[in-house]
């Protein structure tokens, strides 16, 4: 009986290996959140809702989208690669939901910010600090000249070096020193510009533990139909998910 068992079993983890070659890696999550309360931008988050699940069906990784902070729990922050703050404003975390977000980012978790996530939880200087800056004012909506500063990385790789857009120009209270700057935004062509030469656009840096993408860009749905736009923040979604910042592998907002 032992005898004819051993080939048995042999065959049986044989198949297994086999099979599991076979099988395919189940596509990584995202969850894209985008609470509000302060001011909303509702076409941007609506357009957002929608562009960002089509991202993911194209570049193989699923969305989830919410406006409920009761998801943010240590348990269900473990099912996602990236959390995608869409144009959120105000404080939309309590205290518990802060502590299990601020747990998922030291485990490895990946953070998006996208415009007014600036605009977001001011009395928590952690999140600001993995943000990289807390946002100060702008003046009226009008065309700017962008300047890129990493060419190389996956968010900017496809940008014309000199990017002219039209867009709501953020000025920030306080920006971080640690930040990696992939964009510049030139004061000297537009009105109403706060800080300066330094005035970053987009950024991204490893943060405790975890890893964060920013862009002030996007304030409106004309943003989520901007192939441009969908690329830049496709680069900074794969990033926190993981992927080299550097432009290596290509992947596509088309």
């Amino acid at each position: 009986m032992k005898k004819n068992l051993l080939p048995r079993l042999q065959m049986f983890f044989v198949i297994l290996l086999l099979a599991g070659g076979s099988v395919s890696a189940k596509p990584q999550r995202v969850l894209v959140f985008s609470k509000t309360a302060g001011f909303r931008h509702t076409a941007a988050i609506a357009s957002g809702k929608i562009s960002i699940p089509l991202l993911g069906a194209k570049n193989n990784f699923e969305v989830d989208t919410t406006e409920n902070a009761n998801v943010f729990t240590g348990e269900n922050l473990k099912k996602y690669a990236a959390v995608v703050f869409l144009c959120t404003t105000g404080n939309v975390l309590d205290d518990q939901q802060q502590q299990a977000f601020q747990q998922y980012i030291k485990s490895g978790g990946g953070f998006v910010g996208l415009h007014s996530a600036a605009d977001t939880e001011y009395d928590w200087p952690w999140y600001g600090e993995l943000n990289g800056a807390y946002f100060k004012s702008h003046p009226r909506q009008q065309e700017a000249v962008f300047n890129i500063v990493d060419p190389d990385n996956i968010a900017t790789a496809h940008l014309p070096k000199v990017w002219k857009r039209f867009d709501e120009l953020y000025n920030f209270k306080w920006i971080g020193t640690d930040i990696h700057v992939l964009i510049n935004i030139d004061e000297n062509s537009y009105t109403g510009g706060a800080n300066g030469e330094n005035h970053p656009m987009a950024w991204y840096h490893d943060f405790d533990g975890g890893r964060a993408f920013y862009t002030a860009l996007g304030h409106d749905n004309k943003s989520y139909d901007d192939p441009l736009y969908l690329q830049h923040i496709l680069g900074g979604i794969k990033y926190a998910m993981g992927a080299n910042p550097k432009a290596s592998t290509k992947s596509s907002a088309k």
